[in-house]
């Protein structure tokens, strides 16, 4: 029988959300909370009013990857203070138009597929039976599964963990929580405790532009010219623009093709020959595209009004208006200032499975990967470590934790392709489920073996991706040569 009797889930994003069901099935615990600091669940799906203005307040931290730093915490708790306004990147980055770019089935939750809304949009770029969806039926999906049986019940919204601190004498998590109140002109500060956390807060939130010199001078020079791909809205800001695109992993490809039709011409993209995985270079290969090397240094005068890209190769981009540097993002965990210290290469070593904290195992993790499947996996975890901290499964020797991540290390390296599933998806889905083992007298959420059309269906999407950039790179290529009376035939094809 466990000892564990309540538990607490931090954030309320797609891993959040199912965490809170997973254990709700179990039926094990006394108390189950979640703490999200929106006011509603869906994490990086929730749209921001259009006047939310991202910011970039220290660029050394953000190269270094520490901008998100742990608030101060009161000497007296409860108390109600002066409202605090530490910049804390909660903004999201969804964007008018934004889709979903795998697969929806593939995405989903096991139990609870996505409705098949699709927008006209959707239609015309990729067909009747689109396997994309738009955010907007993301957000209401994540919503659903929260309030479908009752959680909102048991979410605190409006509400950060601050601090998650270990009492000794207890054996209890403390959780610090910070909420706003009076208009927002003041913020009610209070704890609680519990035996187990899930930290389910996402790690797009952050945004990570690299060092580049020059690059502080010009923020300071240009106020707003350079911005991250987290901030990007809509493409009509950037009509007959002079922009400079940093990146070639998802975000830049897909700000790149959407701006080779407003933007001037060509869209100034750095990719540095490298490409993601699943989309190559594709959507780069548009006519109104300029690919470059990568960033040496930037220069800029504000006295003069003059500023310029100056590339590897000897080449230059001046008189640019926008640089937007779609470079990721840091995982930060500034609730857990001891864990957050470990995190190295944007990876958190002794986290066996992508979930259990090796020397604290009642600390879980849900959602600690790169990419794959996403929701899916989500769910993956979050039914494994609800079965572990109900006390229905056990986790193996200590030894065995450690020779798993270290023959990870030796196949993937050290660091973000380490919490990358790709390309042996099934491989972890089937070690998560028969560790997690099925539902004992009908507590706990079941987990399906993995069906080989996931990952059929996961595939085949990214190729309707590929096909649409290529359709309309086509129809790009020919509108041009028309315009340059230019008699335009076939190039040759390309093998995806």
């Amino acid at each position: 029988m466990s000892s564990i009797k309540s538990v607490a889930v931090i954030g309320l994003g797609p891993a959040g959300a199912i965490s809170l069901d997973a254990l709700a099935q179990e039926k094990a615990f006394d108390t189950i909370r979640a703490f999200e600091r929106r006011d509603r669940a869906g994490g990086c799906w929730i749209e921001d009013p259009e006047d939310n203005i991202q910011q970039l307040p220290d660029l050394k931290k953000i190269a270094e990857r520490s901008p998100d730093e742990t608030l101060p915490i009161p000497a007296h708790i409860p108390a109600t203070l002066p409202h605090n306004t530490q910049y804390r990147f909660s903004d999201t980055t969804v964007y008018p138009t934004l889709e979903t770019n795998i697969d929806a089935e593939a995405m989903a939750f096991s139990q609870e597929p996505f409705p098949q809304t699709r927008t006209s949009a959707n239609i015309e770029k990729h067909g009747e039976d689109s396997p994309f969806r738009h955010w907007k039926v993301v957000e209401r999906y994540i919503q659903d599964l929260v309030n479908r049986r009752g959680y909102e019940k048991l979410v605190s919204y409006n509400t950060t963990v601050e601090l998650a601190s270990k009492n000794p004498a207890s054996n209890k998590w403390i959780l610090t929580l910070r909420k706003p109140v009076n208009d927002g002109h003041e913020d009610y500060w209070w704890q609680e405790s519990f035996d187990s956390l899930i930290v389910a807060n996402g790690h797009y939130t952050v945004p990570f532009i690299p060092y580049t010199p020059g690059l502080q001078e010009l923020a300071v020079n240009f106020p707003g010219i350079l911005q991250h791909s987290k901030a990007y809205r809509k493409p009509e800001t950037y009509r007959n623009k002079r922009v400079v695109i940093v990146g070639a992993s998802i975000s830049g490809p897909d700000i790149s093709f959407t701006l080779a039709d407003f933007a001037e011409t060509p869209v100034h993209s750095v990719v540095r020959g490298r490409y993601h995985p699943y989309f190559f270079d594709y959507a780069f290969q548009h006519p109104n595209i300029q690919r470059h090397a990568a960033i040496s240094h930037i220069t800029s005068n504000r006295e003069e009004g003059t500023r310029a890209v100056h590339f590897e190769d000897g080449t230059t981009v001046e008189d640019f208006d926008y640089i937007i540097f779609a470079t990721g993002y840091s995982w930060t965990l500034p609730f857990l200032p001891d864990v957050a210290k470990t995190i190295r290469n944007n990876r958190l070593p002794n986290l066996y499975q992508h979930i259990f904290l090796r020397d604290e195992p009642t600390l879980c993790f849900v959602g600690a990967i790169a990419a794959g499947f996403t929701f899916k996996v989500f769910e993956w975890q979050a039914v494994l470590a609800a079965r572990y901290l109900a006390g229905r499964v056990e986790l193996p020797p200590v030894s065995e934790q450690i020779k798993w991540e270290e023959d990870r290390i030796a196949e993937k390296g050290d660091g973000v392709p380490f919490t990358a599933l790709y390309p042996k998806f099934e491989e972890y889905f089937e070690e998560v489920r028969q560790l997690a083992g099925d539902p004992v007298d009908g507590k706990g959420r079941a987990l399906p073996k993995f069906e080989k059309k996931w990952r059929e269906d996961f595939d085949n999407a990214h190729l309707k991706r590929i096909a649409m950039w290529k359709r309309i790179n086509e129809v790009a290529r020919k509108r041009a040569a028309s315009q340059n009376g230019i008699i335009y035939g076939e190039p040759p094809s390309v093998q995806v």
